[in-house]
C-alpha cells in the first residue's frame, strides 16, 4: 500500500502544516499550540456561541476541513484514528470563546469521551468557560435501537456540525444551539459498507481483511467489525440493505423531508457514489419521503478505505433553515 509521505511518525504535523499554508486567509493555528486550529473569521468577537469539533486524523475533510463561516470555529486534531488529547481541545476552546459558552461535538468513542470530557472540566475550572457537549451516535449498525447510547458516530456528524454552526452563526444563545444540535443528533441515522481496507502510514498493513470478492455491511470507519460479511453485490442491492436498516430504525414516513448524505470512505469514485445516490432517491421516492437537500462525495473518510455510507436526517422547518444556511470552510462550502 503506497503512500506519499516522508517520515510516517510526523504525517499529521506535516499535513497540518500543509493545510495552514494552503488556506492562510481562512485558518490559523492557535499560538503556542501544536494541533489546535481556528477559523480566522471566528476571532472577530461578535458574542457568538463557540463550536469546537475534533477527532482523529485520517478522516479528511473531517474534522479540520469543517472550521469556517457557518460551521465550527475551532478543531483539535488527533493522531491517525486517535482522539486529540485534552490540551489542544482546551486551547481551541479558549481561542473561540466569546463569553457566551462553547459547544463540543464529537463521536461516541471512548478516547473522545474521556479527552473532551477532561477538556470541558479544565475549561470550566481554569478559564470559567461554560461548555456543553453533544456526542454523535448515528451508526445504526453499531448497536440496536434499544441501546442507541452505544452507537458510534460516523458521517452523520457532518449534519450535526452543520446545524450547530448555522445556529451559532445566526446568533442563537447557548441553550438554543444545544437544543437544535441535540435535535439533529436524535434524527440522524447512518449505515455503511466496507469493500477494501486502508493502511496506516506507520504500519503499511491493511487495517482489516476482506476477500477479493467480499464486502462487509456495517463496517466502522476505523475498521471496526460490521454486522455481516458476504459476497460483493451490485450497487442497488447494497444500497437497499443500507436504506432498509436505516428506515427500520427511524420513524420516517410518507410526506417527511430528509437531508441525504452519500459519503465516500476514501477511494470510492464519485461515479460509484452517484450510482448509490440514484438508488437512494428511488427508494425514498417509493416511500414518498422527500429529499430536501443532498450531499454526495467524500465528507468523512477512512484514509483510502473502499466503500461508502448513507446518512439520512429527518428535517422540519427549523432544521431545514439550518441545513440550507451558507457555509464557507477550506474543504466545504455551501451557498444559498
Amino acid at each position: 500500500m503506497k503512500k506519499l509521505v516522508n517520515n510516517p511518525d510526523v504525517v499529521v504535523d506535516e499535513m497540518i502544516d500543509g493545510y495552514l499554508k494552503a488556506f492562510p486567509k481562512l485558518v490559523e493555528k492557535v499560538e503556542g499550540s501544536g494541533r489546535a486550529l481556528v477559523a480566522k473569521q471566528s476571532l472577530h468577537g461578535n458574542g457568538k456561541v463557540g463550536i469546537v469539533i475534533g477527532g482523529g486524523s485520517g478522516h479528511e475533510p473531517a474534522f479540520m476541513g469543517y472550521i469556517g463561516r457557518g460551521m465550527a470555529d475551532g478543531v483539535a486534531v488527533g493522531n491517525i484514528f486517535a482522539s486529540p488529547p485534552p490540551q489542544p481541545i482546551v486551547e481551541a476552546t479558549e481561542a473561540v470563546n466569546q463569553g457566551n459558552g462553547v459547544v463540543y461535538i464529537y463521536g461516541n468513542y471512548a478516547g473522545d469521551i474521556m479527552n473532551f470530557g477532561m477538556a470541558s472540566d479544565l475549561a470550566d475550572m481554569e478559564h470559567d468557560i461554560k461548555v456543553e457537549s453533544i456526542i454523535v451516535r448515528d451508526d445504526v449498525a453499531s448497536a440496536p435501537k434499544r441501546e442507541k447510547e452505544k452507537r458510534r458516530g460516523i458521517a452523520g456528524e457532518f449534519f450535526v456540525t452543520k446545524v450547530a454552526g448555522a445556529a451559532s452563526a445566526r446568533g442563537d444563545d447557548l441553550s438554543e444551539v444545544v437544543r437544535l444540535t441535540n435535535k439533529a443528533n436524535e434524527l440522524v441515522r447512518s449505515m455503511g459498507v466496507g469493500l477494501t481496507p486502508c493502511a496506516l502510514p506507520q504500519t503499511g498493513k491493511p487495517s482489516f481483511v476482506l476477500g477479493e470478492n467480499e464486502m462487509e455491511i456495517g463496517l466502522g470507519h476505523h475498521g471496526e467489525p460490521g454486522v455481516e460479511k458476504g459476497p460483493l453485490q451490485q450497487a442497488d442491492d447494497v444500497c437497499d440493505r443500507l436504506i432498509d436498516d436505516i428506515l427500520n430504525d427511524s420513524d420516517l414516513k410518507a410526506g417527511d423531508d430528509v437531508a441525504v448524505l452519500v459519503n465516500g470512505l476514501g477511494s470510492t469514485t464519485q461515479m460509484e457514489l452517484f450510482i448509490m445516490f440514484r438508488r437512494v432517491e428511488q427508494r425514498l421516492s417509493e416511500k414518498q419521503i422527500n429529499i430536501h437537500r443532498s450531499y454526495v462525495g467524500n465528507y468523512s473518510t477512512s484514509m483510502e478505505m473502499g466503500g461508502c455510507s448513507v446518512t439520512l436526517m429527518k428535517v422540519d422547518e427549523e432544521l431545514k433553515a439550518l441545513i440550507d444556511a451558507p457555509a464557507e470552510c477550506p474543504l466545504y462550502a455551501q451557498y444559498e
